[in-house]
């Protein structure tokens, strides 16, 4: 750790002994030094208090445990319910583990505390719960280990970016068992909540602030001291919207809700809400922010390998006259030749200005099924690199990210559009379809917007996506013969108010009656065209180009055109050293190669910059969120809009 890291946690100790000594001076306090792999539940268990008691003292514990730091534990002064040596041993139970059980739910059945469980199976502790392995039960007969298991009670608060899914896997549990013990959470899990883990103890509640309370907010990307900020109750008043109360407090609508589950089911006159006692006090001090990388680290030497299909081995020959053939007939190859073209130009790029990187390239020699990233693993000592880029080909990738699992490296997945399975080092950087219709639709909400919906009836999946997904969107009547019905659809629109018009249909009529029904309610309507994912049918000349920036087609995006100073250098030199301009898989190249290594040479791990940082290179943005089923997906989307100077801008 460098000196600079350790002076900011040396500092942030001292601060948090000076407040225990302050808070809790008349509670006894004992120091515990953490042993590898523990977790906070079983030290909570291990002390008899719960996790929650850990965190008030310890406010980084929330961040994870590390070897050798120092916990503050409060002494409760309860007496161990540990069962006396001269008690009677019957001869324990025998459980059989089977697919898809877990621990907490074994407990259960036995009425087991999980530490009597694991001090009878010490292969637990070690290796974890296995299906097919053959667990000793302690006797029930034992009274004080039932009472104990029976008595003790733990909680968890949902701290922020904590999911279902990650929470229920901390404590061994399945997302089942764990809203079976809160259905409080079983369509929202709002941060704060106290979540009943274990026991059949009431959940404290949380009390609204009838005086102003403190808490500390830390901005994710700065190492700050805490800044107190301060709440107050606040009465929501008529016509008052999400909009309009995000706008006056600094605060996102998530913000909004974290602070306040109740408003999951909307805003409501009367409603009594947690806010900033100043507005605007807490801006971005909670959610990520667009950062550019341009602090780094170049003390510390960082290994970047990179997986790309040439293919090489499966070529049929090696003479100059097959390779020419192969270069003028093979797509693939000349898209991985112009993604490697623009990884070159990044690493040129990130050496300039300093980045201590060693790049190590390997030919994943790959088709669709297989691939030889095992061999590439095995025979090159790659445990322990900090970053991979590919492969290309979604099963050939989450097979690298299996490899690498067990030292936690980062695997970033550069031009697979599938979904994939949840792999905790996975990194999806392609932006995903249903991203982006989300993205649309809460960029308009966030306007205010009326949305309506022009939808043919051959679009009835989109059709059943808005019902079901999307209920403050009208849909547009048709006429019997399936056309836009023009007098019903003008009734929709709403004064004072955006009208986006969400157009589905690749019908070259139902456009055009559409637009012309947009553009003959100008003067009394705000009016703006919409498509959720490219429409092949409006780049035909029967479709108005000029009408289309009248109306200020937008759409969502996964890239952008960028003519920024920093692009057209980019450019220049791409064309200077390639004698061609970057095909779209050449800046793909760059901008992924560049960002990880940018993203490898901060003062964190790959996964903290994931987790706290929006990033945006040439064309591409990288917003990584963590997937409630495991590992991370990109949601960097762009909104853009034909301007009527010709133009594509980003909307604001």
């Amino acid at each position: 750790m460098n000196t600079s890291n350790m002076n900011y946690f040396s500092i942030i100790f001292c601060t948090i002994l000076f407040s225990v000594s302050s808070i809790f001076g008349q509670e006894k306090i004992e120091k515990y030094v953490v042993i590898k792999g523990e977790t906070v539940n079983q030290i909570a268990q291990k002390f008899n208090v719960t996790p929650y008691d850990i965190y008030k003292l310890n406010p980084d514990a929330q961040k994870g445990l590390k070897p050798n730091s120092i916990l503050l534990i409060p002494k409760k002064g309860s007496k161990s319910m540990i069962a006396s040596s001269n008690a009677t041993k019957p001869n324990p139970k025998t459980h059989e583990v089977l697919a898809k059980e877990t621990l907490f739910g074994i407990e259960k059945k036995y009425n087991v505390s999980e530490d009597a469980l694991k001090k009878i199976n010490p292969d637990l502790e070690k290796n974890g719960l296995q299906v097919g392995q053959i667990l000793n039960i302690p006797s029930n007969n034992n009274v004080k280990t039932a009472v104990a298991a029976k008595n003790v009670v733990v909680y968890h608060t949902v701290l922020s970016k904590e999911t279902k899914y990650s929470i229920a896997k901390q404590y061994d549990m399945t997302v089942e068992e764990l809203e079976k013990k809160n259905p409080e959470i079983a369509v929202n899990l709002p941060v704060g909540f106290q979540l009943l883990i274990k026991g059949n103890g009431a959940k404290p509640v949380a009390k609204i602030a009838s005086s102003e309370t403190k808490v500390s907010v830390k901005k994710p990307m700065e190492a700050l001291e805490p800044k107190e900020i301060s709440y107050v109750e606040y009465v929501v008043k008529a016509k008052e919207t999400f909009y309009s109360l995000s706008k006056f407090f600094g605060l996102t609508q998530q913000q909004l809700i974290e602070l306040n589950p109740i408003l999951s089911s909307g805003v409501q006159e009367g409603m009594v809400l947690k806010v900033p006692s100043k507005p605007n006090q807490i801006t971005l001090n909670s959610v990520k922010q667009k950062v550019d990388l341009s602090k780094i680290n170049n003390n510390s030497k960082k290994t970047l390998v990179l997986l790309l299909p040439f293919n090489i081995g499966r070529s049929s020959s090696d003479t100059i006259s097959s390779m020419v053939n192969r270069l003028n007939s093979d797509k693939f190859l000349n898209m991985t030749l112009d993604f490697y073209s623009g990884a070159m130009m990044a690493i040129d790029s990130a050496k300039q200005i300093g980045v201590n990187l060693d790049v190590k390239i390997f030919d994943s020699n790959e088709i669709k099924s297989t691939s030889n990233v095992v061999s590439i693993y095995n025979n090159n000592n790659l445990a322990d690199v900090d970053a991979v880029v590919g492969p290309f080909y979604q099963s050939n990738v989450e097979k690298a990210a299996s490899l690498f699992t067990p030292n936690n490296v980062p695997v970033i997945s550069p031009l697979s559009k599938d979904i994939g399975n949840p792999m905790p080092n996975l990194y999806q950087s392609i932006v995903q379809s249903a991203v982006l219709k989300t993205a649309m639709f809460e960029y308009m909400k966030s306007k205010e917007g009326n949305m309506i919906a022009v939808i043919d009836k051959k679009k009835e999946t989109i059709r059943k996506y808005i019902l079901e997904n999307q209920k403050e969107v009208k849909i547009a009547p048709l006429t019997a013969s399936g056309g836009l019905d023009v007098e019903s659809f003008k009734r929709l629109m709403v004064k004072g108010k955006m009208n986006y018009v969400i157009l589905e249909t690749a019908n070259t009529g139902m456009i055009k009656y559409t637009m012309n029904a947009m553009l003959s309610v100008r003067n009394t309507f705000q009016v703006q065209l919409v498509i959720l994912e490219p429409n092949e049918t409006l780049d035909t000349d029967e479709i108005s180009f000029e009408n289309l920036t009248k109306l200020n087609l937008m759409y969502p995006s996964a890239t952008r055109d960028n003519n920024s100073p920093e692009a057209q250098i980019f450019m220049q030199s791409y064309r200077k050293k390639n004698k061609v301009n970057p095909s779209t898989f050449a800046i793909r190249g760059f901008d992924i190669t560049f960002d990880t290594m940018m993203r490898l040479a901060q003062y964190k791990t790959y996964q903290e910059t994931a987790e706290t940082m929006i990033t945006e290179q040439i064309e591409n943005k990288f917003e990584y969120y963590k997937k409630e089923e495991g590992g991370y997906a990109n949601k960097g989307v762009y909104i853009l809009y034909y301007d009527t100077d010709l133009t594509v801008k980003e909307a604001k």
